[in-house]
């Protein structure tokens, strides 16, 4: 995390990852991606983490999407190649074993909201603007945003809204299943944390594995995806952490998981 582009801070087990690019209302270059993959390899091997929060410095922006200078001075073949890379950080997000929510202050826009729909969980300030303005620069979403808000919202909404840029309110974005939570204007990381407290009392193996069973489930078959949850259910119930959490219901006492 050396050129500091993404700030890391941990509080018990719920680790907060800022976009430290607030002068440029933490528009996404090379650098925040890079750091935001280490971070995830770095966590990948952490068993005291429990949750991950993303986050934008200041108080105007989540994250507006692509640096557009930066763009700028890219061909073809390299946009094409950053475009690869993001689209496998976001598969990644998607198949963390951890929790992650995307705490949404300011503006979402674009690349910024494309990475906010990568997330498991939005909460968003009452403040908060979100939408995809790219077709007035004469492109489109290219790094998941049509495929993940249609699966959100539904195919109808996400035609509106994809083809005319309109933008949301928070309101109105959790009113269409958007973000999971609106909250007043700077709260959005602390909503988020306390979205993390309740989930970091959990057995951590239960919580990824019913993060896969839902995520994998999603985009099959019933029957196929009656088939991953039982999957999913057969890793949880050979595990430790189950029998802790057997003994520990008996004994009246708070389980200690170890993700074992």
């Amino acid at each position: 995390m050396g050129a500091n582009n993404v700030l890391v801070r941990r509080e018990g087990g719920t680790v907060i990852a800022t976009i430290n690019r607030p002068d440029k209302l933490n528009a996404l270059n090379k650098d925040v991606f890079d750091e935001l993959k280490a971070l995830l390899d770095v966590l990948d091997t952490e068993k005291q983490a429990k949750a991950l929060i993303i986050a934008g410095a200041g108080e105007k922006a989540f994250c507006v999407g692509a640096d557009l200078k930066e763009r700028q001075g890219m061909n073809e073949k390299a946009v094409l190649m950053r475009f690869a890379q993001v689209k496998a950080l976001y598969a990644k997000m998607e198949d963390f074993r951890l929790p992650i929510i995307a705490a949404v202050d300011g503006l979402a826009l674009g690349g910024g909201l494309e990475l906010a729909l990568a997330c498991d969980m939005r909460v968003a300030a009452s403040t908060a603007s979100l939408g995809f303005p790219e077709v007035g620069l004469a492109i489109i979403p290219g790094n998941g945003g049509t495929q993940r808000l249609s699966r959100l919202v539904g195919m109808g909404r996400a035609l509106e809204l994809i083809l005319t840029g309109r933008r949301l309110s928070a309101s109105e974005a959790e009113t269409l299943g958007l973000v999971n939570q609106v909250v007043p204007p700077g709260e959005a990381v602390q909503a988020a944390k306390r979205l993390a407290e309740q989930m970091r009392i959990s057995g951590p193996l239960a919580l990824a594995q019913a993060k896969r069973a839902i995520r994998q489930g999603f985009e099959v078959p019933l029957k196929e995806a009656l088939d991953i949850e039982t999957e999913a259910y057969r890793v949880c119930l050979q595990s430790q952490d189950r029998l802790e959490g057997l003994n520990a219901f008996t004994e009246k006492r708070t389980p200690e998981y170890r993700g074992e």
